[in-house]
């Protein structure tokens, strides 16, 4: 029996494989209904600048605002509300474009890091959470969260980081994937025609424990048409290569403005076996804040808190749980 699963498993992801390198349309009709056994929380939507925001609000207590990257939503940290929500207050959100939020076109939302940046800080004040708030982030998240934390550096407690960044390293270029889907018409139709930039991450995030096709399915879920993948593909065209391009400049001024949080509790856990947010950020991070308390996850990938839970989850839960 166990061979017949491995099999068919084997089996599923070479078809995944093929239909995304090919173009074949890849069934997945999403509904939350089908994921309520892993993601089974009350939905929330707030207006925030015009847009809907969805986003899970559980527990009570101190906030922790948790911000996922490209291209998840707040399922990533579904584990995470779980297991934190008995304490504090769980607040986390889908960017707009994302998860269950709002997917508006062009005319109606500016896909950039400014925007990003505002739409926290107003989520936050619509909420009224502006002290003792624990920022948990990844991938995009990081540099959003970090973008609200150097401004208001008085409201942060403490910093969860998970491979991500809020600076590039001296000298260090984005991975070349990113580059190509960044200003290559083929990719742009790939990702947004085929869903090809959730459903490779979805495959390569995990190194430790893949994912299953269940999984997959509702990483990718949400970003189910071509409309619908539009901040799949903006998000990644906002990365910054030189000082012309519209979030240089802010990203500049999060970076110089990072030693307003170097007195903040920190932890960091990182998978080690991701190819973007590779070993060279981790190093500036610690860097950066040498006071840090640094995990490294040797076999984990990119989702390292999908691909690494147990520990992490106990990590974090502990880290949280100390005075301040």
């Amino acid at each position: 029996a166990g061979a017949s699963s491995d099999g068919e498993r084997r089996s599923d992801d070479c078809r995944w494989i093929f239909q995304v390198l090919t173009g074949q349309p890849i069934r997945m009709a999403f509904s939350l209904d089908r994921i309520r056994h892993l993601y089974d929380f009350s939905s929330n939507f707030l207006d925030v600048n015009g847009q809907q925001m969805h986003y899970l609000d559980e527990g009570a207590g101190d906030p922790v605002v948790m911000l996922h990257g490209n291209p998840t939503w707040s399922f990533m940290y579904r584990k995470l509300v779980h297991l934190l929500s008995p304490r504090f207050r769980v607040l986390a959100p889908d960017h707009i474009g994302c998860g269950l939020s709002s997917k508006p076109p062009d005319s109606e939302y500016d896909y950039l890091l400014s925007q990003r940046i505002l739409d926290l800080e107003t989520f936050l004040d619509r909420l009224d959470v502006r002290k003792e708030i624990t920022l948990v982030v990844h991938d995009w998240g990081g540099i959003i969260g970090m973008g609200y934390a150097t401004r208001y550096p008085e409201r942060i407690k403490r910093v969860v980081v998970f491979n991500t960044a809020a600076f590039l390293p001296q000298g260090k270029s984005i991975h070349w994937s990113l580059r190509y889907c960044r200003k290559s018409q083929l990719a742009a139709a790939l990702i947004r025609g085929f869903n090809a930039f959730a459903g490779i991450a979805s495959m390569t995030g995990c190194r430790q424990h893949p994912m299953n096709r269940e999984l997959r399915r509702a990483y990718t879920g949400p970003y189910d048409s071509w409309r619908n993948r539009i901040a799949t593909l903006r998000f990644v065209q906002d990365i910054p290569l030189d000082s012309r391009d519209p979030s240089f400049a802010i990203i500049d001024e999060i970076e110089r403005r990072l030693t307003l949080l170097e007195d903040k509790p920190m932890l960091i856990c990182w998978g080690m076996k991701d190819f973007v947010f590779d070993e060279d950020f981790l190093r500036e991070w610690i860097r950066r804040f040498p006071k840090a308390e640094t995990h490294r996850f040797a076999n984990a990938g990119h989702y390292v808190v999908e691909d690494s839970f147990g520990e992490i989850g106990l990590l974090v839960k502990e880290f949280l749980e100390r005075p301040v």
